[in-house]
């Protein structure tokens, strides 16, 4: 695998910025998706934050505490994991505008940002403080747009 650029974020709005930043520049790929991907991707993990999770991911809740324990500290690291598969419903198509998908993800952010009650429980992590989700959605932001470079 490609060195891949360090990237870590301060909340979710310097994510939208890195994004139009890319957009702005251009951007070579070190990873699979592009950036229109890459935001599809985002929108479709941190919606569920605001609008609750499918209810067959529940089916893992006695397994959050081990992976709370085990998983949340690397995926808030510097250097997250990468090559985990993610669910199909997660997956970004292949033929998408990155201006319009960058667009998206702004008002996913604004939304999330601006939603005044508990997030969903997380799939892996189950219920967390307001902070930790938004922690959370910020490094996976990060995570992912490391695989651009200006």
């Amino acid at each position: 695998m490609s060195e891949l650029r360090p990237l870590k974020f301060n909340d979710l709005s310097d994510a939208v910025e890195e994004a139009r930043q890319l957009l702005a520049c251009g951007y070579v790929r070190h990873g699979n998706w592009s950036l229109g991907q890459i935001c599809r991707h985002l929108v479709l993990v941190q919606d569920p934050s605001v609008d609750g999770y499918p209810i067959w991911m529940s089916l893992f809740a006695p397994l959050r505490p081990l992976v709370r324990r085990l998983l949340l500290p690397k995926v808030l690291s510097d250097d997250s994991p990468r090559g985990i598969r993610t669910a199909p419903m997660f997956v970004p198509s292949d033929n998408l505008d990155d201006a319009a998908e960058v667009d998206a993800f702004a008002a996913s952010v604004e939304r999330l940002l601006a939603h005044p009650g508990a997030y969903a429980p997380h799939p892996g992590f189950g219920r967390l403080p307001r902070e930790k989700i938004l922690e959370i959605h910020a490094a996976h932001a990060a995570h992912h747009l490391r695989h651009l470079q200006t």
